[in-house]
């Protein structure tokens, strides 16, 4: 006798049944498999964009919100600080053995709600980024009330300068750029804000992607994003700023030594230690998913409880049926491999429905999480997780 045929037609016979075992348990496996992909998802890209980087320099406020904004490019800056004390800090003889490498990052301007972000070389090289096509950008030389001089107006688009980009491969997929394209960029850190139409940025470069934060932005120098302001709004030069400095220290206890240095103490900046935010950051993200994974295993057991009160009385209700079985030559062991394949049918059935659940809802959150802050998590790969 063959005995899946048997299972699959007993199995066919109660479909209330069988929707209702296949619904609790597709729904709770794929809330524990969605929750999993997840939370391997959001930790690899925390990790990759944190790269050994130690502190974050910036201006004084929430050190959660500096790591957010500076690291993870998906809030908005405590404000800026004057270079001038970045540049006392790096040259303090008490600091300067403990700073390795200092990455300055300037911004507050967006294309498309893409961020522009003034730095140096030292940034996308620190997240060994390549470029795929064209070259890096070029400093421009600034007069003193730092406007272009070294780029030829556009006179037939009343443009006065023109500055150099390079876009990550996300910006460059997501908004059509190409090589030699050119946009004006706007104001604040969303597509709302004001448009400026007298400095032109150029594309010159397209980078590889690099599975990092660079991916989603638009890279310039920093003389470029200090020229766009007096230039645009027509008013004299300020002291230099920037908005941000990643640190990268000689030895872990100078993040210490750094974060009790005078010049943080008693001016205008703060230090933030990254391995302390991240953490704070993943048990925040991880109450949520603890509560909601918990919700899915009860749904699972109750699923898997389902199923056997439904066997069990699929069972009293085949007793004559089985009873023929037995009649017709088959074995104790035969009627009780008939029984267990059954739930093991639902079993399966459940997993693999669940697993496309899961990957379905996470394509639907990855969509929503790209259009709001430009992170994909949408790798739908299998994680270990999902094997036990």
């Amino acid at each position: 006798m063959n005995l899946l045929k048997i299972s699959l037609a007993n199995i066919a016979n109660k479909p209330l049944n069988t929707l209702l075992s296949l619904l609790l348990l597709s729904f709770g496996v794929g809330l524990i498999s969605f929750l999993a992909i997840l939370e391997v998802r959001l930790a690899d890209q925390f990790d990759r964009n944190v790269k050994d980087i130690d502190l974050v320099l910036a201006a004084k406020g929430s050190p959660l919100q500096i790591m957010l904004s500076s690291v993870y490019h998906v809030d908005v800056p405590t404000g800026n600080i004057a270079l001038s004390d970045v540049e006392a800090l790096q040259k303090d003889r008490w600091a300067r053995g403990s700073i390795k490498q200092l990455i300055p990052l300037s911004y507050g301007d967006n294309y498309q709600s893409y961020r522009i972000v003034g730095t140096t070389r030292d940034y996308p090289d620190h997240f060994e980024m390549t470029l795929r096509k064209g070259d890096y950008w070029q400093i421009p030389v600034l007069d003193s009330s730092w406007h272009v001089v070294n780029n030829q107006p556009t006179s037939e688009q009343q443009i006065s300068d023109t500055l150099e980009v390079n876009v990550g491969s996300k910006v460059a997929e997501n908004l059509e750029l190409e090589l030699g394209d050119t946009f004006f960029s706007a104001h604040g850190l969303d597509k709302q804000g004001e448009e400026h139409t007298n400095i032109l940025f150029k594309v010159v470069g397209i980078y590889n992607e690099g599975h990092c934060v660079i991916d989603q932005l638009i890279l310039t120098s920093l003389e470029s994003i200090w020229a766009i302001h007096p230039a645009m709004e027509d008013e004299p030069a300020k002291d230099k700023e920037i908005t941000a400095a990643l640190i990268k220290t000689n030895r872990k206890t100078d993040m210490f030594t750094l974060n009790n240095h005078k010049l943080i103490r008693e001016g205008n900046m703060q230090l933030a230690i990254t391995s302390i935010e991240t953490n704070r950051l993943n048990a925040n993200f991880g109450i949520g998913l603890s509560a909601l994974r918990s919700i899915g295993i009860i749904v699972t057991i109750i699923s898997f409880i389902s199923v056997f009160i439904s066997l069990f009385n699929s069972l009293k209700e085949r007793k004559y049926e089985l009873a023929l079985l037995r009649t017709l030559g088959g074995s104790r062991g035969k009627v009780f491999r008939l029984i267990l394949q059954e739930g093991l049918i639902l079993a399966l059935a459940g997993y693999l429905i669940g697993l496309i659940i899961s990957r379905l809802g996470l394509l639907i959150f990855s969509g929503r999480v790209s259009d709001k802050f430009h992170y994909s998590v949408g790798d739908i790969g299998m994680v270990k997780w999902e094997f036990v």
